[in-house]
């Protein structure tokens, strides 16, 4: 058995630290143009340089994301930003566009390529097709199942591949979506989605123009293009034993509460699969741990063919039942612990405290100090987003863990 790597995403700096804190083997990140992702924060030449520093001293590798479809317009940029990060130790670039690929190759000819899920790689002759092009490695389609997968890693030796496991579905195939243009002007694949297929809408009839007509599922509206979110957890063994070389969580506009809490669970059940495959089971605690983020339920997506309607959420928006609440940023030798919040939080509070390879420990909040504009402390009984707090944690901690809370409108 190859163990996967397990390959999270890191939108900014903050993000990578905590996906690796939280047991990424590796990480994909974004720049400031041609990524798919551009409203992320993404990084700047200098931040990918010193996120480069960061992974690799602690044997992280690290892919650049290089995955939009620019017109002839914005070549001359893209040939700029491929001599900006030439002489960047990236691990991998990851593409989609046979141009972009080209223009790679004349910049950097040495350098591994990726081939983005936006390729739509669904079949094993296409899979040959870019290993022929010195592709060596592919994001498969999220719309394929597992014996497609298998049957493709099985008839393309030799070439590693890559498969989601987790996160956020497009309703569009491998995400060629026209949605977003249309409706407000930002085209997708540029990097661009204002995701309109998780907005609430109405419908209006062609002859009463204004007059909307409701389709309530809840109070919040109706979400008829609303895919719920992929989560293949419990399939882990089927994936592993599939050959896919990578287990890929979706997520840079995500916030570090998503990204460590997915890691901690999929590192924790993929460490104990491939130490014991036949003892191994899905723990419901893990389960649990997924439904505390914020999703729109989930689903398995195409692993076991068409999902049809019980891959679309037509109840609800996201379902959240916890909110992070504030991040671990020291640990200070009187035990104490420096906190930065990031939602408000009270003397009494009952918070769950998680951290990786570890259970979520409860406790309400004692008695903490507030550190002032001129760093002084003084005590509180309220502590605001972006104020840092310090007060004792009675349990085992370290910088980088989680603090978060019951949603105090689902309680």
């Amino acid at each position: 058995m190859i163990k996967p790597e397990l390959l999270a995403p890191a939108g900014n700096m903050e993000k990578l630290k905590i996906a690796i804190h939280y047991g990424a083997d590796a990480v994909y990140m974004g720049g400031q143009a041609f990524g798919l992702r551009n409203m992320a924060d993404n990084f700047s030449v200098e931040e990918m340089a010193a996120a480069l520093d960061f992974c690799h001293a602690r044997d992280i590798k690290a892919y650049l994301t290089i995955n939009s479809y620019p017109r002839n317009e914005a070549l001359p940029q893209l040939e700029q930003y491929l001599a900006q990060v030439a002489a960047l130790p990236f691990d991998a670039y990851i593409v989609a566009d046979p141009g972009v690929i080209d223009a790679v190759r004349q910049v950097s000819p040495e350098r591994d390529l990726h081939l983005s899920t936006q390729a739509n790689t669904i079949n094993w002759r296409s899979a040959r097709f870019w290993q022929q092009q010195g592709i060596s490695r592919i994001n498969l389609a999220r719309e394929m199942s597992l014996n497609n997968i298998r049957e493709t890693v099985a008839a393309v030796p030799g070439l590693e591949f890559e498969a989601f496991v987790h996160g956020a579905l497009c309703i569009s195939y491998s995400g060629r979506c026209l949605i977003s243009s249309m409706l407000t002007g930002r085209d997708a694949n540029q990097g661009e989605c204002t995701h309109p297929c998780r907005w609430s809408y109405h419908l209006v009839e062609e002859s009463r123009p204004g007059e909307y007509f409701p389709v309530m599922e809840d109070e919040n509206g109706t979400f008829i293009f609303n895919s719920r979110d992929l989560c293949l957890l419990e399939h882990i063994p089927a994936l592993v034993e599939s050959g896919v070389s990578s287990l890929k969580i979706e997520g840079r506009m995500k916030g570090i509460n998503y990204v460590a809490s997915v890691l901690r669970v999929y590192r924790q059940a993929l460490d104990e699969y491939c130490l014991d495959p036949d003892g191994w089971s899905c723990r419901p605690e893990w389960m649990e741990e997924l439904s505390k983020l914020s999703h729109r339920g989930y689903t398995t997506g195409f692993l076991f063919g068409e999902p049809r309607n019980v891959g679309q959420e037509y109840q609800s928006a996201y379902i959240r039942s916890h909110e992070f609440v504030g991040v671990v940023e020291e640990v200070q030798p009187d035990g104490t612990a420096l906190i930065g919040v990031r939602n408000r939080i009270r003397t009494g509070d009952l918070l769950e405290l998680i951290g990786p390879g570890r259970r979520a420990e409860s406790f309400n909040v004692p008695v903490f100090s507030i550190i002032t504009d001129k760093g002084v402390p003084a005590a509180a009984e309220t502590a605001n987003p972006n104020q840092r707090m310090v007060m004792a944690v009675p349990c085992p901690t370290a910088a980088g863990d989680l603090l978060r809370r019951e949603n105090r409108r689902a309680a």
